[in-house]
């Protein structure tokens, strides 16, 4: 049995997305990696053991003139209503000498600003913005209208739980930039989490008020690297060196990236267990593919994979019972729906006006094209580790709260391939299986480990599970942040 490494999985139910949709997504940038990396079958590592020094972050210190928060402030922007929190948005320079800066977004909680933690969320691709999906169309605490000029409150705002930092990463997503041509081919794991490290050190020195803060990660999809890659370098610093200190206490990762080996098998068990392949399909996937890291790639295995691909088209494969959007346009007169498939359209046009840019403080004479959603200016992604399994263990013994959550409608990163990681990780179960609700209905189903992980899925919630499932959502990370369950009964 030979490998179907990640470059078969899901080929073309990117490109059966782009039939409907109006261009690449989060999910579809996963994979034009997965792709890339399948032309050689081979994965970098990622030694973890004794806090190994695996970056050298240096060159981080804020150049004259970058410190001050005020001139971020972002006094209003274009077609908002009105809020009563402060929000910022800016440049943070993370090396000096390659002219490399990254922009961010920072909303401050509706209340009690000086008392509740500072959250960071990082979006995934590799090369998506956070700022379009998890400001503009997620967590963020505005939605933009189908006219894609205005804006709308978003009821269920992470800023009701936290303070809340957005950072498009690495250079050459969203507005963030390089003013070194070639680091655009040289982006990669090692890279973003050294710069991430660098970002955030800056902007505690900006915003110093956050320095002793509770500190937590959040992402999803490719973040499934990026925020424990990030954690890992915070712990390091934190242990070894003399640099600020970063006051981490935990992370969480949503339909993410975590074992190459787990997260291929379990997407063609998902398909199949939800009708959207067929039993001979997958028994041939079971028989020809071997999902492990670095083995050759069978021919049979490419037939079966490209087999399942064709028997899952039409539909939206990021959220399969969701429709698709299939008038890629925007409207005369703003509609706001709960689920709206086309919203990449509207924060496409929004960010893009001169005004909101202006009003943003994104440089925009540092970009020679249009913001995009997803980058496609990041010519080559150099490294990424198969698995990220070490890392969670690593942060389960220094005693950070570690939760993974699934919208269980997801068919990139399905529940189903991150139970099987989960597996993998030979965990003792603290907590059995058991839904978990809200509002007197079903929210999900929970499991607790010892160490201090806590595994959730959201009902009904597609790869972008604020966007789906906003008030579930909203739960779900008021609980990680307080450090309590989420609720057997209905108590929330």
């Amino acid at each position: 049995m030979v490998k179907k490494s990640l470059a078969g999985l899901l080929v073309l139910l990117f490109s059966v997305s782009l039939v409907h949709g109006h261009g690449k997504k989060q999910g579809g940038a996963l994979n034009d990696l997965v792709r890339s990396k399948g032309r050689s079958r081979e994965f970098s590592s990622f030694d973890t053991s004794s806090f190994e020094e695996v970056l050298h972050v240096e060159d981080v210190k804020c150049a004259s003139g970058d410190d001050s928060k005020e001139k971020d402030k972002i006094v209003e922007l274009p077609g908002q209503p009105a809020v009563e929190f402060d929000q910022y948005g800016g440049y943070v320079t993370v090396n000096q000498s390659a002219g490399r800066a990254f922009y961010y977004y920072f909303a401050e909680a509706e209340e009690n600003k000086g008392l509740l933690p500072l959250l960071l969320w990082l979006n995934g691709g590799p090369g998506c913005s956070s700022l379009a999906y998890g400001a503009m169309q997620e967590l963020g605490p505005f939605r933009v209208y189908s006219d894609g000029k205005t804006l709308h409150k978003n009821p269920f705002a992470w800023n009701h739980a936290a303070n809340v930092l957005f950072l498009e990463s690495p250079a050459g997503v969203g507005f963030s930039y390089s003013n070194t041509t070639s680091d655009y081919a040289k982006s990669g794991d090692r890279i973003t989490a050294q710069d991430n490290y660098a970002f955030l050190l800056n902007w505690l020195e900006r915003f110093p008020e956050y320095k002793s803060r509770d500190f937590y990660i959040s992402g999803e999809s490719y973040a499934g690297h990026y925020v424990p890659q990030l954690a890992h370098t915070i712990l390091y610093h934190n242990k070894n060196t003399k640099n600020t200190h970063i006051n981490l206490k935990g992370i969480i990762i949503g339909n993410a990236v975590i074992n190459d080996e787990t997260d291929n098998k379990g997407v063609y068990d998902y398909l199949e267990s939800h009708a959207l392949i067929s039993h001979r399909t997958l028994m041939q996937i079971h028989r020809y593919c071997d999902f492990s890291p670095n083995v050759t790639a069978d021919p049979k295995c490419d037939a079966a994979t490209l087999a399942s691909d064709v028997e899952v088209s039409g539909i939206d494969v990021y959220s399969i019972y969701s429709p698709v959007c299939t008038n890629p346009r925007l409207t005369g007169r703003p509609k706001k729906i709960a689920i709206d498939p086309c919203s990449d359209v509207y924060t496409k046009a929004y960010l893009n006006r001169p005004e909101v840019q202006e009003a943003l403080h994104a440089n925009v004479t540092k970009l020679d094209h249009d913001w995009e959603p997803c980058s496609d200016i990041i010519q080559n992604w150099l490294d990424q580790p198969s698995t990220i399994i070490p890392l969670l263990k690593e942060f389960m013994a220094n005693g950070l709260r570690v939760w993974i959550f699934s919208g269980d409608t997801d068919s990139v990163v399905p529940v189903t391939s991150t139970k099987y990681s989960l597996k993998k990780m030979n965990l003792h179960i603290k907590t059995p299986w058991h839904p978990w609700l809200i509002n007197t209905q079903v929210g999900g189903y929970t499991e607790d480990y010892e160490g201090n992980l806590t595994f959730a899925t959201v009902r009904g919630a597609g790869h972008q599970v604020p966007s789906y499932q906003p008030r579930r959502a909203l739960a779900l990370i008021s609980h990680f942040l307080n450090g309590t369950p989420l609720p057997s009964h209905s108590s929330t």
